[in-house]
């Protein structure tokens, strides 16, 4: 059999067909504003004609830069976290970054300092942690892994650039609704109090009723999912404490309301319930819950923004703040 002498097509291949110079393809492929729209169309076909692919590998022997973002992440199945790691890995493709994931199975020093250790090794740009417990801010400070680290859920303390949804702002969006709808006695089913959102969201609920002057006693932990909610629901049915109540994510705000629905507790009729998160099939329970939207989008934007800051002016610690949104469907009302 012949032995094939093609060749994967070069940059310089691809600024002849197109009739450019080199520096104008790769301006194209790095999408630099100055160029026009005609260029960047004949470049673009021409790259497609010739299926040309960049090479990376050659590229970082060039820059000293892997182009790879670490991720690190915990409880991937929940919603928030699982969504904010996609919202984060479409931003770094966007900005022309592969994406390295590692998955703490428990949250412990040990296991991030593994994970770290990790990512270095393979020698990312910069490191992106999905992790938002307190315990991972302090590891994250003691071992200084060197490169850019941007953590979900930090307020720039222990020395860590983050980015968050203002969940205390969320959680005071969803208390006021209740409040202007009458309700006085307003419980909380709070997510785990390790969670840096879930202690957040519990903040903002007891301060929004402290500042109307409400009592700020009824609240429950449970572990975010709707098994818990389930559970905490048949409790709160049966002792009829509250006449709405703010859950700290849509997943416990189901069970919660199955276990409502069971007991014959009508809602919003008997009790009103504020969500948090606006999962996809929100808008579909029974009834179709009021929650608190985050942009998981925006979010990891503004993830790979600070990141991408860091890398190019170096490891600076600074924070952003995405805005929450208030979603009022047919789970609140004013009390009977």
């Amino acid at each position: 059999m012949a032995k094939s002498n093609a060749r994967l097509p070069r940059l310089e291949d691809v600024a002849e067909r197109a009739g450019v110079s080199h520096q104008t393809v790769s301006r194209v492929i790095n999408n630099h504003p100055n160029v026009s729209k005609a260029t960047r169309e004949r470049v673009e076909a021409a790259i497609a004609e010739l299926g040309y692919r960049r090479n990376t590998a050659a590229r970082s022997l060039v820059t000293r830069k892997s182009q790879t973002i670490g991720v690190l992440g915990s409880e991937l199945s929940q919603y928030g976290p699982a969504n904010t790691l996609l919202g984060v890995e479409q931003a770094a493709r966007d900005a022309g970054y592969f994406v390295s994931i590692a998955a703490l199975r428990s949250v412990s020093r040990e296991a991030i300092f593994d994970a770290i250790r990790h990512f270095l090794d393979q020698s990312v740009d910069g490191i992106v942690v999905i992790v938002p417990h307190s315990e991972t801010l302090l590891a994250l400070a003691e071992l200084k892994p060197g490169v850019p680290v941007v953590a979900v859920g930090s307020l720039g303390s222990e020395g860590v650039s983050g980015a968050m949804v203002d969940q205390k702002r969320g959680a005071e969006l969803a208390v006021g609704h209740l409040i202007e709808q009458g309700h006085r006695r307003i419980g909380h089913v709070a997510g785990p109090q390790d969670w840096i959102d879930a202690a957040e969201r519990a903040a903002g609920w007891s301060a929004a009723l402290r500042s109307a002057g409400l009592d700020d006693s009824l609240v429950v932990e449970g572990d975010w999912s709707a098994g818990s909610g389930y559970e905490i629901g048949r409790k709160l049915a049966a002792e009829r404490t509250a006449t709405a109540l703010f859950v700290g994510n849509d997943q416990m705000s189901l069970g919660l309301l199955r276990a409502f629905n069971e007991a014959g507790v009508r809602v919003p009729e008997d009790v009103s319930v504020v969500g948090f998160d606006d999962q996809p099939e929100s808008g579909y329970f029974t009834p179709p819950l009021t929650t608190v939207r985050q942009d998981f989008e925006e979010l990891g934007r503004r993830c790979m923004d600070l990141m991408l800051s860091a890398i190019a002016n170096g490891d600076t610690v600074s924070t952003t703040v995405v805005a929450p949104e208030l979603v009022v469907r047919r789970s609140t009302s004013a009390p009977a």
